[in-house]
């Protein structure tokens, strides 16, 4: 007996060596697929709105439309994983983030009129979303097949950690190049980064496909909407600062708004680094509800920041309250449908965070234009109340 145990406890720890690299090259390019989505965000704000003129609500939907191409593609990309394997979405999902990056160069140095370069802006915007929709969908299916059914939460919280990396630093790199080079820098970097990972995923053996047959996306839908809609409010606080928290800074004439947005990030990852236990350990409703009373203060204190400080404050605490809402929900969705329906099961619950991110942007641009630039925060700090209070249905179903 003692004999068996040593020999699994060998097994089991020499099994995670071989995870972590499995799971590293996946990583990388999902950071480097997102930094396509994540430099042009800051950026896009002040295009939208200094350079070519268009007001608040503009400035929303343009950003918005990214997530609701996303959102319209996410099942069939789960589709292509299940019966193609990941593999073969990924390899066309990078590549169509890249050319997002070459509509966004080529509306800033194509001779057209502002409403031209905006139908240009928008093109990208839509290559860009049903990118992601591919490799996102791809990697992390790929990812759960590379290190095993078991270890989904530490997928979801790897990959998870990738892409609020990307979004935290794409944010002020994105700005950083703008200054230095203009739109079209800031094109070029989203260009690029996705055809490295593009290298990286060529480089990666394939996993067999999932197989089984069509499953329509109302049933999956009904299997994992109530962690789905958990995720979706609790992205609203991201999705109202990525599009807004620049534009906060500049009408109260506050320096480096990227900063805040790093702050996010850098919460997001240090408690995705220290904390991914804390779901299996304390159960993952109880810490989602400690998750969303931090966004939700964090949102309170961006709404009434009166100094650049607090707003980083703000955005910090949003991210360390974001952090494990992801992982906790996703291991929900993933073990609410059989094997061969895992990648639409992913699909569609990521779905739920383009949604919010899709209809947050415009929704609160225009709430925006009435009630003040700070609004966008305070809608993000209702919304996880409103996830507050539905956590007690997915405790129902879900068990968690």
């Amino acid at each position: 007996m003692t004999s068996h145990l040593s020999s699994h406890s060998l097994s089991v720890s020499s099994s995670e060596p071989s995870a972590v690299a499995g799971l590293a090259p996946v990583v990388a390019a999902v950071f480097l697929g997102f930094l396509a989505i994540s430099v042009p965000l800051a950026a896009l704000a002040l295009q939208v709105r200094d350079h070519l003129n268009f007001g608040p609500a503009t400035v929303g939907w343009v950003i918005g439309i990214q997530s609701l191409a996303t959102l319209l593609t996410r099942h069939r990309a789960g589709t292509i994983c299940d019966q193609r394997g990941p593999r073969a979405a990924v390899l066309l999902g990078l590549p169509l983030a890249a050319c997002s990056g070459l509509a966004y160069g080529l509306s800033d140095i194509l001779p057209m009129g502002p409403s031209a370069q905006l139908a240009v802006l928008v093109l990208g915007r839509l290559l860009a979303g049903l990118g992601e929709s591919l490799f996102l969908t791809g990697l992390m299916s790929w990812g759960i097949a590379r290190a095993g059914a078991a270890r989904t939460g530490k997928v979801m919280s790897w990959t998870g950690i990738a892409i609020y990396a990307a979004l935290g630093l794409g944010a002020p790199l994105g700005l950083a190049v703008q200054a230095a080079y203009g739109f079209i820098g800031v094109g070029s970097v989203a260009l690029f980064a996705p055809l490295l990972a593009w290298a990286i995923a060529l480089r990666l053996a394939p996993v067999p496909a999932a197989g089984g047959q069509r499953v329509p996306f109302h049933r999956v839908l009904g299997l994992i909407w109530r962690p789905g809609l958990v995720l979706a409010l609790a992205t609203v606080p991201y999705a109202a600062m990525a599009a807004f928290l620049t534009l906060n800074y500049a009408a109260h004439g506050w320096p480096h708004a990227g900063t805040a947005l790093l702050g996010f990030s850098a919460a997001y990852v240090l408690v995705r680094l220290v904390g991914s236990g804390l779901p299996d350990r304390f159960g993952a409703t109880a810490v989602a509800v400690g998750s969303l009373a931090f966004e939700a203060a964090g949102q309170l204190l961006l709404w009434f920041a009166p100094q650049p400080g607090i707003a980083v404050l703000g955005a910090t605490l949003t991210g360390l309250g974001f952090s494990l809402v992801f992982p906790a929900m996703g291991v929900l969705a993933t073990r609410s449908v059989p094997a061969e329906q895992r990648g639409r099961a992913v699909g569609n619950f990521i779905a739920f965070a383009d949604i919010a991110l899709g209809v947050t942007g415009p929704v609160v641009g225009f709430a925006t234009q009435w009630f003040g630039i700070g609004t966008a925060f305070l809608i993000g700090a209702g919304a996880t109340c409103v996830a507050l209070v539905l956590l007690s249905s997915v405790r129902l179903a879900g068990k968690p």
